[in-house]
Order: C-alpha cells, then structure tokens, then sequence
C-alpha cells in the first residue's frame, strides 16, 4: 500500500492527538504550556486497514503497540506545541510506510557448477591434508 497525502489524511483522522506539560527544554515556561505531545492510533480499530495490514503493522511495530492494540507515539524534545505535532506527525507516516512494505519472497537458487568444483576441491584437498598425518599412508 502506497501511502498519499489523502490516506495520510484519512489516518490522521483516526488518531488522536494530545498535548501535556513536557519536561524538556523551555525555561520557567516549561511549567505553563502543553508542548508535548502524544499520538494514540488504534490499529486494531482502524477502518482503512484491511485485516492483512493491521496484523503486519501489530507485528512490526509491536514494540510501539500497547495489550489494547493502540500505537502510542510521543515528542517533547521541542519547545512548541506545534513543532512537537510535526515531529509526531512525520513519525507516525514514516513508521506506517516502512510497516506497509509488504517482505520480499525469497528465490530459491542452486549452487553454480563453479561454487560445486570449489568444494569438491576444498574437501579432496582436507582429505589429503588428514591422510598424510596418518601413521600408515
């Protein structure tokens, strides 16, 4: 699934958003104003995702997921409110991209005629090595 500013949009309007005291940066203001922020995004009740994305979004991100199946993300590390909400905001699409990349199938191959001489070689050549240390060669 290839994210575009309107499922980006469509996403956002699933997520909540909300702002409390930080303990960064900010001086005495640090004590007065709401900078940091949290973005709670139920993936487990997300209409825009069909069954196959939600389970490997809960398995990518597992870390991120809390037991209710909600991706908790946070940023308090500028001193607005705003700031915070952009930082959040471009964490959250980016996380949801690279969970959304479906994994590449692995194609099986076989040993090249040269990687199978090589071998062969190596193991004729170990051989020889371990009947020379014999008593009786």
């Amino acid at each position: 699934m290839v994210l575009t500013d309107s499922t980006i949009k469509k996403f956002l309007s699933e997520t909540d958003i909300i702002a409390s005291r930080s303990g960064g940066p900010g001086g005495q203001n640090v004590n007065k104003v709401n900078s940091k922020v949290e973005l709670r995004f139920s993936v487990t009740l997300s209409e825009f995702l069909n069954d196959n994305q939600k389970q490997r979004i809960l398995v990518k991100l597992k870390n991120r997921i809390n037991n209710d199946g909600i991706l908790i993300l946070t940023s308090q590390s500028e001193r607005t409110q705003r700031s915070n909400k952009q930082k959040v905001i471009s964490r959250f699409t980016d996380l949801l991209k690279r969970a959304l990349i479906p994994p590449k199938r692995r194609i099986k191959t076989k040993p090249t005629q040269a990687s199978k001489l090589k071998r062969l070689e190596n193991k004729r050549k170990h051989s020889e090595k371990k009947r020379l240390r014999r008593k009786n060669y």
